[in-house]
């Protein structure tokens, strides 16, 4: 089933109130990102931070009567917003798998690569740890992943008993047992 993306740029002083009449209008998700490239800081106790600038995205389905829509935008948004509005169509795909596409071997330091599973490894030769990616955490995409798994590639793992505390998919425990730890002990509590 193809979707229509409508997208609004608002500030955080109504992003709840174009949410919610997104939502009234049928919407099947509502998304809000960053419109500025603006950094989002680690808040403090009770808060709950929200970009300056952002836009606000509606997915409707496609045969959705965009005239209506905006008519009923228009009785509960500044029009000043309504003004911003963006439609773009957007193809109905297997979105659980589409992300594979774009998932390709990675390598950490001179030695690891992280290969999904329906590739065929760059380096046979090398510490390749062969994966089926999910979407979250464990794949090596996450900035700190990363630079941890390249430091444990830089590093005599022969003999060395590795704890990986906040294990998540257990990747670096796994990376570091391939690298010749003797004992790896990984703990999670998800």
């Amino acid at each position: 089933m193809p979707w229509l993306k409508f997208t609004l740029r608002t500030d955080n002083e109504h992003a709840d109130t174009v949410t919610e009449a997104l939502e009234a209008a049928g919407a099947q998700a509502v998304t809000l990102i960053d419109a500025e490239d603006q950094p989002l800081f680690e808040p403090g106790p009770g808060e709950t931070p929200m970009w300056a600038e952002l836009e606000a995205t509606g997915l409707f389905e496609a045969d959705i009567d965009t005239q209506t829509l905006r008519q009923q935008l228009a009785t509960q948004i500044p029009e000043s917003i309504l003004a911003t509005q963006r439609l773009e169509p957007l193809e109905d795909k297997d979105w659980s798998r589409v992300w594979m596409d774009d998932y390709k071997p990675m390598r950490f330091g001179q030695r690891v690569w992280i290969v999904p599973s329906w590739c065929k490894a760059p380096e046979p030769d090398a510490v390749n740890i062969l994966l089926d990616p999910g979407l979250a955490f464990g794949t090596g995409t996450h900035p700190t992943t990363a630079l941890c798994m390249a430091w444990l590639d830089a590093q005599d793992m022969q003999d060395k008993t590795v704890l990986d505390y906040g294990c998540g998919s257990g990747i670096l425990g796994v990376a570091a047992a391939k690298l010749g730890a003797k004992s790896v002990i990984a703990i999670d509590i998800d």
